[in-house]
């Protein structure tokens, strides 16, 4: 409705592969500046003037270490230095103006951003964009995602990265087959009534395995354990049978069904 600033998408992500990887940070922030580039270049030249003296060996003989280490000019431009500490107090103020222009965003907005980062990753282009330690301290205190997203647990079809957004910009809802239950709908309910988030959107993608098993018989779905087959079974009661029988070309029945 209107009144609840709301938009509800379905989208197809085409079958892929990707891989995610996870990073862990300090609580800190780098800052890339001259100052600090000057400051790594003076420990460079301290670290050459360490390495040339000799070193000698208890025999009275010279040290086998080497004495004289290349330092490439390159190396020492690396802004690598200059870690800024910060407080709790800083992280919360930072995290109420990220929700505060979160809350601004309108629908349309949000779907813009979601359909440039898709682009970006099929355009290998993307951003892959990843919280500054100041950012991931600060969403500590609270969430405030502007999408939530029903997908498939599918592996190749994570969220974040299919879209190319970064921790905290998506709720995210993952099941197999993406079909809704007690448990999902209550997420989705959640991400609507307490994070206030403009936009659903439900994410199928081609080549499910979830999909096509839902479409088999009754009876072999019966074979599987319970709780794999009630959930199959579950998924088959939300397809079309009728319009499913009409499509012979096996891709464009995944993608109806």
């Amino acid at each position: 409705p209107h009144r609840a600033h709301m938009a509800l998408v379905t989208g197809l992500a085409v079958f892929s592969a990707a891989a995610a990887g996870v990073t862990v940070g300090l609580t800190c922030t780098q800052s890339d500046t001259p100052s600090s580039r000057g400051r790594l270049s003076e420990h460079v030249v301290r670290a050459r003037e360490t390495l040339k003296t000799d070193v000698e060996a208890p025999s009275g003989q010279k040290s086998s270490v080497p004495t004289d280490v290349p330092f490439s000019s390159e190396e020492e431009d690396q802004p690598v230095s200059g870690w800024q500490g910060f407080s709790m107090e800083e992280a919360r103020l930072h995290a109420n103006e990220g929700q505060a222009k979160a809350l601004l965003r309108t629908p349309a907005q949000v779907l813009e951003g979601l359909q440039r980062g898709n682009t970006r990753f099929w355009m290998n282009v993307a951003s892959r964009p990843e919280r500054s330690a100041f950012e991931r301290r600060a969403l500590i205190s609270k969430q405030f995602p502007s999408v939530a997203i029903l997908g498939c647990s599918d592996s190749r079809v994570p969220t974040e990265i299919v879209f190319d957004q970064g921790l905290g910009d998506i709720f995210v809802i993952r099941v197999a087959g993406n079909y809704l239950d007690t448990s999902t709908l209550a997420s989705l309910q959640f991400a609507v009534h307490h994070l206030k988030v403009k936009v659903l959107l439900v994410l199928g993608h081609e080549m499910c395995g979830a999909v096509k098993a839902a479409m088999l018989p009754h009876e072999t779905l019966e074979k599987e354990p319970l709780q794999l087959s009630e959930a199959l079974k579950n998924i088959k009661s939300g397809l079309d049978q009728d319009r499913l029988k009409h499509l012979h070309d096996s891709r464009a029945h995944d993608r109806e069904a």
